[in-house]
């Protein structure tokens, strides 16, 4: 390695450029990163500032002892250059500041610029060139479709976006299209229609319902395989919001809309499990989870936020259900001792054929099919009931403020539901990230059974596919 160094002047009015000082450091891959230096004013004070493009760190210290280190990657926006100002539009740690660096924690970000003011237009030509190379190499994304469900939740997304979602997109110069969803489903239509090559990700305003609605369109295209590879982004304003949550959760972030724009900024993916719910043709494809009888009969009190969640659990525990049923699962390793050996053969033998369930006319073709794994291979287990509850979460959390699930259980799922016990004419309802979508007699809002996507009764079944989808994360 050799530096290599030049005398940093400022530019005086009659004088001839000279060379801006500049460090470089010649690696073994051929690549020079550049580390500038350079006498400057931060915000009117007078400062010594650096740039280390191989890091990303932008530092600067004052006479008075301010000492700032910016990490272009995980605190900066973007920027903006005006003459000899560079304005730099950073997202920092609200108590950052006094010392150079961040300790970890949840702790809450604040938007913040600073202006780097230098000593020539040559001077913030150079040191912006750099900080846009840095910055474009990120892979960040630059085009966005953002679809908006205004009637989620408190009917707030709409105020989301304007107040917290914009001002963050506009900082980092991300173009979007805003699209407000109009009726159930909608979304769904947009995804599966979507010219995505104008694009560099889709992201949901809304609760995790939108979201799914998102994925199960994409998986309708005739492209489905390389659709699905779209990068999803989430930003919580509905009711449960557990996808956010758990993303956010698992980098460690404090669950904010502040942080879950700044995840898809920053552009950071990872793989998202899809999960193949199924009887007979009908199929559903679930990211969130699947509930027999928990809460679907809360959205009669939606307008109490998430709180609707707590009280309806209270009235469900003073008033008590329990349900007939069977489920048989695959578990994942280290749960093997729960539930007891069952032959899968033998499990299906006396099943009804699909055609008999009275669905077949809604069902909705679907060129993605599931996950092509053999089910009779597997070692299944079986529990019987009677079930208070059956709870099956694809993502830790459920709701900003509910954890059900920790850790995966099972690889493969099958629930035969039956009647609610000392009640043989009612049935329960079940649920798949928010839409119901099978029924029994005696249930609230049963006048609907007809246009349910599946009966309630015959088995219902569930694959896992592992990592078929692309979702921006934190980390």
């Amino acid at each position: 390695m050799f530096p290599c160094i030049f005398k940093l002047q400022e530019l005086l009015p009659g004088t001839v450029a000279k060379p801006l000082r500049r460090m470089a450091y010649k690696g073994e891959d051929g690549i020079q990163p550049l580390i500038l230096m350079e006498r400057i004013r931060v915000d009117g004070a007078a400062a010594d500032a650096s740039f280390n493009a191989s890091t990303g760190e932008l530092r600067w210290g004052s006479s008075a002892g301010v000492n700032w280190c910016l990490m272009m990657e995980s605190e900066v926006l973007g920027f903006k250059t005006k003459g000899v100002k560079i304005i730099v539009k950073a997202f920092v740690f609200a108590s950052k500041g006094a010392s150079l660096g961040a300790s970890g924690g949840k702790r809450a970000r604040t938007r913040k610029d600073f202006v780097l003011e230098m000593p020539s237009e040559q001077c913030a030509m150079i040191w912006s060139d750099q900080f846009g190379d840095l910055i474009n190499s990120f892979g960040r994304p630059r085009r966005l479709f953002i679809i908006l469900n205004p009637y989620g939740g408190k009917r707030c997304a709409l105020k989301i976006f304007q107040n917290d979602v914009k001002p963050l997109l506009e900082a980092s110069g991300i173009l979007y299209t805003l699209q407000e969803t109009s009726y159930q489903l909608h979304a769904r239509e947009l995804a599966h229609k979507l010219d995505l090559l104008k694009y560099d990700g889709i992201v949901c305003v809304s609760g995790d319902g939108v979201l799914v609605e998102v994925v199960n369109g994409l998986l309708r295209r005739e492209d489905w395989d390389t659709a699905v590879k779209v990068p999803l982004g989430i930003i919580p304003a509905g009711t449960g919001n557990g996808m956010a949550k758990s993303l956010l959760d698992s980098a460690g972030d404090s669950y904010s809309v502040f942080n879950a724009v700044f995840a898809i900024i920053r552009g950071h993916r990872r793989s998202l499990d899809v999960t193949t719910v199924q009887q007979g043709e009908a199929r559903f494809f679930s990211v969130l989870m699947l509930t027999w009888d928990v809460d679907i009969e809360s959205e009669k009190y939606r307008w109490m936020g998430s709180a609707r969640f707590d009280f309806y659990s209270f009235l469900r525990v003073v008033n008590m259900r329990k349900y007939h049923g069977n489920v048989q699962f695959v578990p994942a390793a280290g749960y093997e001792i729960y539930g007891e050996p069952v032959d899968w053969r033998e499990s299906c033998k006396d099943e009804v054929p699909e055609q008999t369930f009275g669905v077949a006319a809604r069902v909705q073709q679907c060129r993605y099919t599931g996950p092509k794994i053999s089910l009779e291979d597997l070692e299944w287990k079986s529990v019987n009931g009677p079930f208070i509850l059956v709870w099956l979460n694809n993502v830790p959390w459920s709701g900003e403020d509910v954890m059900p699930a920790p850790e995966a259980k099972v690889k493969a799922f099958r629930l035969r539901p039956g009647q609610r016990v000392g009640y043989p004419d009612k049935g329960g309802i079940i649920d798949s990230d928010g839409e119901v979508i099978a029924r029994g007699e005696g249930t609230y809002e049963c006048s609907l059974q007809e246009t349910d996507l599946m009966a309630y009764g015959p088995p219902i079944q569930m694959t896992v596919d592992k990592g078929l989808a692309t979702i921006f994360s934190p980390k």
